[in-house]
This record gives C-alpha cells, structure tokens and sequence, in this order.
C-alpha cells in the first residue's frame, strides 16, 4: 500500500521527488514503504520550502497551518505566516471564458469596463478592477480555471498520506486524519465565494453597532449578491492602502500623526475585541495586507474567506483567561486551560500548574506594556501540546488571530499596549457575562433555574436514600499508582507460578529415575532435568536482575 503512493499517480512521484531533494527522512521512509516509526518533524525552513515546491495548493495549506498555533509552535507558525502563493497569473483569455459562463447575462451588459491586468493574484483566486453599467467601481473577485480540480486531487492525496501516519503513535496523539479531513474541508470550502460573501455581510452587520468604538470609522465593502456566483465575487472597490503602507493624516489635519495612529490602533483593537467577546464570529486573518488605511480615514477589513467562531463559554473562559495571566495566577490559568480543553486523558495537574508557574515567572519583571500577548499565547498552546491538552482548533485560531493583530497594531503604533485597549472594557465584559445583554431576562431565568432546583432536589434527595436502603447504589474509585502495585502483583505471581513448573519438572524427572528400566526412560529424566535447571537459572538471574531479591 505506502510502496503504491509512489507508483500509481504522476503526483505522488512528484511529492517523492520534492521531498528527496529538500531532505525530510521520515517522508521518503513513508513514501517509499519503509518502515516509519515516530515522525521526525522536518524544520521550518525546510516545510516551507516543501510547501512552495509542491505549488499553490500546498501554499494555501501552509497559509491553513499557520493558523494552528495548537498543532506546531511559534517558530513554525512564524515560517509559514510568511508564505505568499508565487504563481503567475492565468491569461484574461481564460478568465474571461469562466466569468460569462458563471454570469447570466452578457458581461457587456453587466460591466462596462473589466481591466484585463489582474490587481493581485493568488493561489485559488485573481482579483480585477471593473466598472459596472451604472459608473459603480467594484472588485471582481475570479477563481482560477481548473483549481477546483487540483484541489480534489490534492486533498485526495493528503488525506491517504495522513491515513498512513495516523498508523503511529504521533497520528494518534494528533489525530492526524481529523486533521487532514479539516484541512481539506476548509480548502473545499473557498471554492465557494457566495460563503465569502456571507461573512462579509455578517461581520458588517456585527460592527455597524457598538457602544466600544464608533461604527461608522470601521467597515467592510458591500457585497453584490446579483452578481455573486460560486466562483466569482464581486464586491465594492475600496480607494486606500494597506496600513503599513499608508500614509496617514494627522487628526483635524493638524500634523499630529501619532494622536491619529494610537485613535486608529485603538479602533482596530476594540473592533476585534467586539468581535471576539461579544460577537463570537471573527475576522481571522487580520495581516497587514487585509487592512486597509482608506483616503477618507476610516479602517476597512478585507478578504472575510477566513474567519473563526467562539461560544459563549469559550468567550467567558479567555476573557478570566486574560485576566488570570495579568495576576500570575498558575492555578486559576490551569482550571481554565482544562475547561477549554476537549475530552481526553486526564493530564497531571500539578505538572501543569508547576509549568504554568515556570511559565509566568518569565513575566514577573516586566511591566503591562513589555508583554506580548500573543507570545503568552503561544507559550500556553505550548504546554498544552506538551501535556497532550487536546485544545479545540477555535481556540488554535483565536491566538494566531490575536498574534497578527497585536503584530500589526504595534507595528502601526509601536506605542501600542494591548492590555490597556482591553482594561477600560473589562467592567462591560463581566457585566454581560453575569447579567446579558438583558439583566431583565437573565435574571427571570436564573428564577425559573432556582424554581426547577428546588422542585427536584426532594426527589433527588429521595432517589438517592432509596439507592443507599435497597444496595443498588454504585460507587466508581480511582486510585492513583494503582497500576504500578497491579504490574509488580502479576509479576510475582508469574514468578512464583514458574517457580512451580520447575519444582514440579524436578520431582517428575526424579520419579521417572527411580522407576526407569530402560535407556529412553534415562534420555527423558535427563532431558526433564536439563529443562528444570536451564528455568532454574532463568529464574534466579531474572530475580537478581530485578534489585529486589534483597528485600
């Protein structure tokens, strides 16, 4: 089966070849049908440089995995947030083709101009710079020509290569082929435009209310739905830059450019922190080119094909999260930690409380400013992966969405203190959290929980007396280091059950000597002998062996 990966697809040569020249060992033992054992992590520089020779597809991935900050450290997710899809764009002649059959109508009718010279190209999609009949300038958002057909092919693949490594006991501990198939379901999923669309539309509706920032400094283009398909999307064209590169005004034209950077830091801040504790669906690919500095002043959000969810008890444990890694406080991050954690192996909590505290102390002398959040972040996903702590991969994408915000804030405004944007918002995040965005409904149904708690703990009180009287109640106890005492019980009673079959191989070889009359009788008791001493032997070594014979 792993020597046919190589053989039956043009395909799989290719990986092979690719990855022989960059030089990952556990991939060609894989892909060759060598016998593979515990992966041995190819670095960075060279994933990347995989990635890139396997083509946009694999690029797209890469990008993907940069957002799993809970699966590879912060070194990995550093190489692979660089990755750009280096591809050439595909002729007008062949785009073209696509749109008309994609819209239903002529696209004479629909745009009266449409520049051939693409304004930026990448891995699935190119983008154009088009008007409309009525003077309207939009973005024409198009997918490459055949892309969905490599994307098949490709997740086809990695899902097989993933099937493979889930065979060891890194799959397992990773679940590499939940993975693989998540991976793949997203690929899959930015085929489809109208999707793109739809969260565009819903993160403006998100932000066009907030008692945080003002509304209308922040947006996202419209969508036109008429002309939006599957495979093409159009939306409105945006005049500005990406932040980095813009030059910015300084407020009421004054000159003074850095009051004007920290009000737009903090507008970004506090549109994300909406986004992430109130809203619960967020933009997750925050990157300076997704950020646009427009000639008006205001901040638009760009490119919504990527964004992440957070539930209601999610948002209440990073937001006392946040707050118990301000205080130091190892025990209330490691509760925390193991309420968001998914259902596993149940870690040594005093292991990870002590590794939380050799983690925090790294921040004790540094003030509110000095620490950067993400690296905290990145530091805890950390210790979860070393603990096995199965986090959900929400939580993985919420900190990389965090590191590129605070990455780009700062690098607007260097001045920028993440914890100071989020401090003045604390009182209103506690306060929704215990009474809601409506205390008046909160509180009737904490009446009706307080209701229903009394009117059943009679009979639960009941149920339970009637267990203890009739016998029927079940206790289940868990003893810590049992397994240990079980192992050393069975071994001394394997030993003492050979011990025996020694015993009883001498007394029989002796039974058959005094009563031998013949040499085959004589052969048996010597072989019966030979036996005994050799296990004999066996056994005393293996008890001297052990250290215990002393005790």
């Amino acid at each position: 089966m792993l020597s046919s990966l190589t053989a039956t697809n043009s395909r799989r040569a290719e990986i092979v070849e690719i990855v022989f020249r960059n030089g990952w060992g556990y991939m060609k033992t894989l892909l060759t049908g060598g016998k593979a054992g515990e992966p041995d992590i190819p670095t960075p520089e060279v994933l990347r440089n995989i990635l890139v020779d396997l083509g946009p597809v694999y690029v797209k991935l890469g990008q993907l995995l940069s957002t799993r900050p809970d699966l590879l450290p912060a070194d990995y997710i550093n190489t692979l947030s660089s990755l750009q899809a280096n591809v050439p764009a595909v002729p007008w002649s062949e785009v073209e083709v696509l749109i008309r059959q994609q819209l239903s109508q002529p696209l004479e009718e629909v745009f009266s101009y449409v520049n051939p010279e693409c304004v930026a190209a990448g891995s699935i999609a190119q983008t154009y710079k088009a008007t409309l009949k009525d003077g309207t300038e939009v973005a024409l958002k198009v997918q490459r020509p055949g892309i969905d057909r490599i994307i098949d092919k490709d997740t086809s693949l990695l899902k097989s290569l993933a099937e493979l490594v889930s065979f060891t006991d890194f799959g397992n501990d990773y679940d590499i082929v939940s993975v693989a198939e998540e991976f793949s379901v997203a690929l899959k999923a930015e085929l489809d435009f109208t999707k793109e669309a739809g969260y565009t539309d819903e993160l403006r509706r998100d932000l066009s209310t907030s008692k945080w920032f003002d509304p209308k400094q922040i947006m996202l283009p419209k969508v036109y739905w008429e002309l939006t398909t599957p495979k093409i999307l159009v939306l409105e064209w945006l005049n500005g830059k990406p932040i980095l590169s813009a030059k910015v005004k300084g407020i009421n034209n004054n000159g003074d450019v850095d009051a004007e950077k920290q009000a737009l830091s903090t507008l970004l801040c506090r549109a994300f922190f909406q986004q992430f504790y109130i809203n619960g669906f967020f933009h997750a690919d925050p990157h300076p080119g997704n950020i646009f500095y427009l000639e008006d002043g205001r901040i638009a959000l760009l490119d919504c094909g990527m964004v992440g969810r957070l539930d209601p008890r999610s948002q209440e444990n990073l937001t006392e999260l946040l707050l118990a890694i301000v205080d130091l406080d190892a025990k209330r991050c490691t509760q925390l930690t193991l309420q968001m954690a998914e259902v596993a192996q149940q870690p040594n909590l005093v292991k990870v409380e002590n590794e939380y505290s050799k983690m925090l102390r790294k921040y004790y002398n540094l003030s509110l400013a000095e620490i950067n959040f993400s690296e905290v972040f990145y530091d805890i996903l950390q210790l979860c992966r070393n603990n096995k702590i199965k986090l959900p991969s929400n939580l993985g994408l919420y900190s990389k969405t965090l590191a590129n915000l605070e990455g780009v804030a700062r690098s607007f405004y260097p001045q920028l203190n993440l914890l100071d944007e989020i401090r003045p918002l604390m009182t209103d995040l506690f306060r929704r959290q215990l009474l809601g965005e409506d205390p008046v409904q909160t509180l009737l149904r904490t009446a009706i929980d307080v209701k229903n708690l009394s009117l059943e703990s009679p009979r639960q009180l009941d149920l339970l007396l009637d267990r203890v009287t009739s016998e029927t109640l079940k206790w289940n106890l868990t003893l810590k280091d049992i397994e240990p005492l079980a192992i050393s019980v069975d071994k001394s009673a394997n030993r003492l059950s050979f011990s025996v079959v020694v015993g009883s191989l001498i007394i029989g070889a002796a039974i058959v000597t005094a009563g031998s009359q013949s040499s085959q009788l004589s052969v048996l008791s010597e072989a019966l002998f030979a036996v005994a001493s050799f296990l004999g032997l066996w056994l005393i070594i293996s008890i001297l062996r052990s250290g215990r014979w002393r005790e």
